[in-house]
């Protein structure tokens, strides 16, 4: 990747923890005001069959850190613990932020080629190069997670709106 490449890259992915941390607020003050607890918000789902909110927040702050420590080269940070309330989420999103603060654009130069295997649940485990994995699947994968998680907030009467996606601004 060109330094550009990875300020995109890095950059994007900060964004969607920006708008994850506002959107949990949002959904965490809506919940609160309703009467409904912590483990019963983090545990809204969209449709019965799918995996609920606190899955999708998980999502977005374990593939922003270990999408981007693939792609530089280094260790990838630990998973989120599964029974995280909403003050472990803004605590992990905070982490998470952090992390990609300590990445340079040194650590991804030249690695746009390099394979990369990754083990995506019991589904696949693709080998692709970091730069079309980055661009192909891990960019859009982060986005999915964190559209299912804006989706289940509205749905259950959240008032948030697509502005909430760019707290911090385009």
């Amino acid at each position: 990747m060109t330094p550009i490449s990875f300020f995109s890259f890095v950059g994007m992915y900060d964004k969607a923890l920006d708008a994850t941390a506002n959107i949990l607020a949002k959904g965490a003050a809506h919940a609160a005001a309703q009467g409904v607890s912590d483990a019963d918000f983090l545990g809204w789902k969209l449709a019965d069959d799918m995996l609920p909110l606190s899955f999708q927040l998980s999502m977005v702050i374990n593939f922003s850190k270990s999408y981007t420590a693939r792609a530089a080269g280094v260790d990838v940070p630990a998973a989120l613990p599964e029974d995280l309330d909403v003050a472990g989420f803004q605590a992990a999103i905070s982490d998470a932020k952090a992390f990609l603060a300590t990445l340079t654009p040194e650590q991804f130069a030249g690695r746009e080629d390099v394979p990369a295997t990754i083990k995506l649940g019991n589904v696949m485990e693709p080998t692709l190069p970091i730069g079309q994995w980055v661009t192909g699947f891990a960019t859009t994968n982060i986005h999915f997670h964190l559209s299912i998680a804006y989706a289940i907030l509205r749905m259950r009467g959240v008032a948030i709106g697509k502005a909430d996606l760019f707290p911090t601004g385009l």
